[in-house]
């Protein structure tokens, strides 16, 4: 064992883990999708200060982008919507997405599908509404997936988007075995896979997790596919790229008392909490 997992794995002892679906679906608790519809008020909490519930559902026909095992699709569902479709590369989600679904009684006006945001197989125009909850840290081409975003929404349509950024303290998205903080800021990506692996290797999801989290490169490789280090920056950039107009724009501290933070260009990109913008498309 080398230096810096040694170290990595006794500090990671001093954290307790923040609460996470993994691990209560491990401990018989709440499967992911139930843990998901659980928190689909949280999901979209940080949009109603410029809009409601009502307008972004109602009647409309929604995407949720990276819906995972589709909880907080369904929630979306529950809240009016006449149809939700669920879009996620991974493939698993699926049979738990539609064991929710026909439990909540929603199946009629769901749909998940298998595939990647970049190249959606919708028609122009197609959508009222488009939520990227927790979704643009994820993407692997974020500039294409906002730009079908634009493709299959309706004029007047909106794209709501949040996300933790990259450095977030819990940026990393290990936190479902890993309780440090800015760990990623801390040890290298190198440390970081093997520390990750062994502390997963005995649970009975693990090589779930291990494949959901690390891929390889053109090289052979290993690296955290699961997140592309979206920050606020390069996020910006994005948004300036992209022909939609912006109707609110919001940096929300990882406390009050850090508001004073966003004003720099640097300290902004550890201590916020979410990101959160709507952008509209423009009429045709």
């Amino acid at each position: 064992m080398s230096i810096p997992v040694f170290l990595c794995k006794n500090l990671n002892r001093l954290f307790p883990l923040p609460r996470h679906p993994f691990n209560l679906q491990n401990e018989g608790k709440l499967s992911y999708a139930q843990w998901q519809y659980q928190m689909g008020r949280r999901t979209i909490e940080f949009y109603l200060k410029a809009t409601s519930e009502k307008k972004m559902f109602e009647g409309k026909t929604v995407l949720d982008v990276g819906c995972g095992a589709a909880g907080k699709t369904l929630y979306y569902a529950s809240r009016g919507a006449r149809k939700v479709c669920g879009i996620d590369t991974v493939e698993h989600y699926r049979e738990e997405a539609m064991e929710l679904a026909r439990e909540k009684k929603l199946e009629d006006r769901f749909e998940f599908i298998v595939g990647d945001a970049s190249k959606m197989p919708f028609e122009d125009d197609f959508f009222d509404t488009i939520i990227m909850n927790d979704a643009m840290e994820h993407v692997a081409r974020p500039g294409d997936v906002l730009s079908e975003c634009r493709r299959v929404l309706k004029p007047g349509g909106r794209l709501y988007i949040n996300f933790p950024p990259y450095y977030h303290p819990f940026g990393a998205h290990l936190s479902d075995a890993v309780g440090i903080p800015w760990v990623h800021v801390l040890f290298s990506e190198k440390t970081l896979i093997q520390v990750y692996r062994e502390l997963v290797r005995d649970l009975p999801d693990g090589e779930k997790r291990v494949s959901l989290r690390i891929g390889r490169d053109q090289e052979g490789r290993e690296y955290f596919a699961y997140i592309n280090g979206m920050t606020i920056g390069r996020f910006e950039q994005l948004v300036n790229q992209t022909p939609m107009n912006v109707c609110y724009y919001r940096i929300v501290p990882l406390r009050n008392v850090f508001g004073l933070f966003s004003r720099s260009r640097i300290l902004r990109e550890y201590f916020t909490k979410m990101v959160v913008c709507i952008m509209e498309k423009g009429e045709n």
